[in-house]
């Protein structure tokens, strides 16, 4: 498990039997050089005392939210900012409830919300508790919004029943960290450029064309790739979004300054062109206000292609051409029509006069098509743009592997 030397890992024990099977994950981290830093909840305490999980991470042990010690740290920022990813194991039917609904009423659950690493949870509870509705609405919310899990395993409980809910063994949660950690020093040898939201084109100096896209998937297909590992570039025309500190954001306005910060910005390993650029722009631009007449003419003229032009650059194109196509009607012909014309390598196709999925949504569903024909079309059906950027990038991951 050479890939997690020296790999900071921030370690969550929650209040359960399996808390136990914590203290073995934990020295195996340690046996493979990992750096560890451990929150014990409350009634963790129950089951683990603060100075065995000490001993076996070499560390301090947090639990207070609020603690007189280290009142100038604020350590549920300090904490979730210094981990490399975290982990809670095991992670109870009530965490699980709490995480979902965004509770933050001690430190272990203020540290997960505030964290922008990736987090695991290695779920332990009873079988009927794991079966029950509420858990699984709350599973697929927190898939939504990015978590990872690491079991739960089938077998016998310490309560003495049999089934689906037992904690996942020390040597799998460190297989999965492990593994973690592999990927994204493979993928650190990529270089990614995405472009998202709208572009502005000006009509005079107060008033421009524009459109309704918000940015919102292509902030997330940035968010993803970088936290996978890729030397991120994310390329955006005016949004109110905010961008992760480890992605290189360039602001632009124009498709034209779009256009120029993608040049500038290449070569690189895959681009993904999920900017809404305006087809068109105004061909003589005023350069002072125009005054309110009872018609107004604009002479149009289009802009350049960025997709196209990139697809069709050899000397710079990336390996993998990614274009986004938002269609109202006839949503796959035109995407294909597009795949064909602009010669990317995919085409990733929704249809935008759909409420649900259309611009501002925070959920949306397409169809990837590729020009590889002996890959069929695949359809990522209706979920949070979140869960689609990771499915978009893990096949992206896999094509450049």
């Amino acid at each position: 498990m050479k890939n997690l030397n020296n790999k900071k890992i921030l370690f969550i024990i929650c209040g359960g039997i399996s808390a136990y099977k914590s203290l073995e994950t934990i020295r195996l981290l340690k046996k493979n050089s990992a750096e560890i830093k451990t929150i014990l909840t409350s009634s963790a305490k129950e089951f683990v005392t603060p100075l065995s999980v000490a001993s076996l991470s070499q560390g301090k042990v947090y639990s207070d939210l609020f603690s007189l010690e280290n009142e100038t740290e604020m350590d549920h920022i300090s904490l979730s900012r210094w981990a490399d990813v975290v982990i809670v194991a095991p992670t109870t039917a009530n965490t699980i409830s709490k995480l979902a609904q965004g509770t933050t009423d001690d430190l272990a659950s203020a540290v997960i919300l505030a964290s922008n690493k990736q987090i695991y949870l290695a779920p332990a509870m009873n079988v009927r508790m794991w079966e029950h509705k509420s858990t699984k609405t709350n599973l697929k919310k927190l898939k939504d919004f990015g978590y990872k899990f690491i079991g739960p395993e089938i077998g016998d409980m310490a309560c003495g029943e049999y089934g689906e809910g037992k904690m996942s063994e020390p040597l799998k949660i460190a297989d999965e960290l492990n593994q973690f950690f592999l990927n994204q020093s493979q993928n650190k040898k990529f270089k990614a450029l995405v472009t998202a939201g709208p572009t502005n084109e000006y009509i005079d100096p107060v008033r421009f064309i524009t459109n309704k896209s918000s940015g919102k998937q292509g902030y997330e297909l940035a968010k993803c790739l970088s936290k996978k590992g890729f030397d991120t570039t994310l390329i955006s025309g005016p949004t109110n979004l905010e961008v992760e500190k480890d992605i290189k954001l360039i602001e632009v306005e124009t498709a034209d300054e779009m256009f120029a910060a993608t040049q500038e910005n290449l070569p690189v390993d895959v681009a993904i062109f999920s900017a809404a650029v305006s087809d068109f722009k105004v061909k003589n631009k005023s350069q002072t206000k125009i005054k309110k007449e009872e018609a107004l003419n604009l002479n149009l003229e289009k802009n350049i292609d960025i997709l196209n032009y990139i697809s069709n650059h050899n000397s710079m194109r990336p390996e993998i051409v990614i274009g986004f196509a938002a269609e109202t009607n006839e949503v796959l012909k035109n995407a294909e029509e597009k795949l064909n014309k602009k010669n990317c390598d995919w085409i990733i196709a929704n249809d935008v006069s759909n409420k649900n999925i259309g611009f501002n949504s925070d959920y949306n569903e397409v169809v990837i098509h590729y020009k590889n024909k002996s890959l069929k079309s695949e359809v990522l059906p209706y979920k949070r743009k979140s869960e689609i950027s990771e499915e978009i990038v893990d096949r992206i991951i896999d094509q450049l592997n």
